[in-house]
């Protein structure tokens, strides 16, 4: 699980490097000028710090092991703790002034900041807790961090690039975004309106609705308001949510499906959490909640899912659930029998402007690779 470094070292001037080198520079003209042997003996001085200023900064970038460990279930777009360890595999050499940070790269995490370790004895591993957070959702398999020193006088600051490669599935993001706490608000209603029903549990006393069987009036609360009033029960039944994501969608609207990847996965984690059982399905796909597992499962499903193309949509399988379709085609689905489902179609669901793009998968899912 752990990777070594490359080979490949960067070299960048600092500073305090450039205003050394004029002064090698500056001493060198002048012992060429004067002839003087004690000025072309601190240029050899100078010239040597600056080779041994090179060769023990390299030294300090050998030998080093990096692993990086994540919380198993990670959305995108959230800040989670990170475990960082730091190994020095040299003998009898310490590393000394090393700072971890990871690369700026759309198939790489990123650290809210870097790691500072000013000494790493030879033979040891050092532990880091870390912020880290991933942009986008999807399957990171190649994490990538850096290692820089400019140890011991400062003059060139060495880095050295580590590559983590190990699968990490990033579930979109489950937080709320512009619109989904509202849109939330609205389904929960409907879902309640969809199951009140008759059973033994007092739900509350409403008002008497056309057609309605008269056994249920409760004539003193009649009496009382001066119209009838029936007692309404809780249905026995559990509520089954049976979320529908449509993959068929043009290559125009893939910003649009991103969107709806991220409000399908939020509304997912939300019912399940007030004990709402999922029923999911997409593509052929479909998976019940807490049946056949958790909504970890579902949530995995989500990450790593992208647009294809696919037949006549799928009808229906209980009539009794409530019903929500994500989808850009919402006539074929009410052809196909969903005429009661909640239909969040590009119209309904709009994407923000800028807001697609912290979600895009299009980078990571299937190789996330830098």
């Amino acid at each position: 699980m752990r990777d070594a470094l490359t080979r490949r070292i960067r070299y960048k001037i600092t500073r305090g490097g450039l205003l050394f080198t004029f002064a090698i520079a500056m001493v060198a003209l002048g012992a060429i000028v004067s002839g003087n042997n004690l000025l072309f003996l601190i240029v050899a001085t100078m010239m040597a710090t600056l080779l041994i200023s090179g060769l023990v900064s390299r030294l300090c970038l050998a030998e080093l092991n990096l692993d990086f460990f994540v919380p198993d279930h990670v959305p995108a777009g959230r800040t989670v703790p990170g475990k960082l360890f730091v190994r020095n595999d040299k003998w009898f050499i310490p590393s000394f002034s090393l700072r971890v940070e990871a690369i700026r790269d759309p198939a790489s995490p990123i650290l809210k900041s870097g790691v500072y370790f000013p000494l790493i004895p030879s033979g040891t591993t050092l532990e880091e807790t870390v912020e880290v957070r991933f942009p986008k959702r999807g399957r990171y398999q190649q994490n990538s961090f850096a290692f820089s020193t400019a140890f011991p006088f400062g003059f060139l600051e060495k880095t050295a690039r580590v590559t983590l490669r190990r699968e990490t599935i990033i579930y979109p993001s489950i937080d709320p975004q512009a619109g989904f706490d509202d849109l939330l608000a609205g389904i929960t209603g409907e879902i309640e309106t969809h199951y009140r029903g008759l059973g033994r549990d007092f739900y509350r006393i409403r008002p008497y609705e056309m057609f309605e069987s008269a056994r249920h009036v409760d004539w003193k609360a009649s009496a009382r308001v001066g119209s009838l009033q029936v007692r309404e029960f809780a249905r026995e039944q559990e509520q089954v949510v049976e979320l529908y994501l449509d993959r068929d969608v043009p290559h125009e609207l893939d910003p649009w499906f991103e969107h709806a990847v991220t409000c399908c996965a939020f509304l997912a984690w939300r019912l399940s959490s007030v004990g709402a059982s999922i029923h999911f399905r997409s593509g052929g796909y479909q998976f019940r909640q807490p049946e056949d597992g958790d909504i970890y499962t579902i949530l995995k499903y989500l990450a790593l899912v992208y647009p294809q193309r696919s037949e006549a949509p799928e009808p229906p399988l209980d009539e009794t659930s409530f019903k929500i379709v994500f989808t850009p085609s919402p006539h074929a689905f009410r052809d196909a029998g969903w005429m009661h489902a909640r239909i969040l179609a590009p119209d309904v669901l709009p994407v923000a402007a800028g807001g697609a793009g912290n979600t895009d998968a299009a980078d990571n899912t299937g190789t996330g690779e830098a």
